[in-house]
């Protein structure tokens, strides 16, 4: 449940900063998807480490990298998805850009899920 409750704000991060480049300062769609998937990316890391997995592992250089390499491959992910919807499926209006992205994102939202969950923000064995 708090991982929806992070996950569902960097959605609106992600929205919000999309739109407001895309269609508020006429920057290009894969600039724009990419420049929002990471603003998300930053806010994520401090409400999962703070909030949605705060009982686990306590923060290292190893799991701030895993984060922000799995996050990246993630960004990845979502851009890529997001380009074939917006090109390949003509998605490229205002409601269509939004859609694009809102897919793209829940698309690679699963991959983010495992892997958070799995490698990044393990229990702590000690702890235990």
């Amino acid at each position: 449940m708090k991982f929806g409750v992070v996950g569902g704000s960097g959605v609106a991060v992600n929205l919000l900063v999309f739109n407001l480049l895309l269609h508020g300062f006429g920057s290009r769609p894969m600039t724009a998807t990419v420049l929002a998937s990471c603003v998300a990316m930053g806010t994520n890391y401090l409400g999962f480490r703070f909030f949605a997995y705060r009982d686990r592992a306590s923060r290292t250089k190893r799991q701030i990298a895993l984060f922000f390499v799995f996050s990246g491959i993630g960004v990845v992910m979502e851009s890529v998805l997001f380009y074939a919807a917006y090109r390949g499926a003509g998605m490229s209006g205002p409601l269509g850009s939004n859609i694009a992205k809102a897919l793209s994102i829940a698309l690679a939202s699963a991959f983010r899920f495992l892997v958070y969950r799995t490698w990044v923000f393990q229990h702590d064995a000690r702890r235990l």
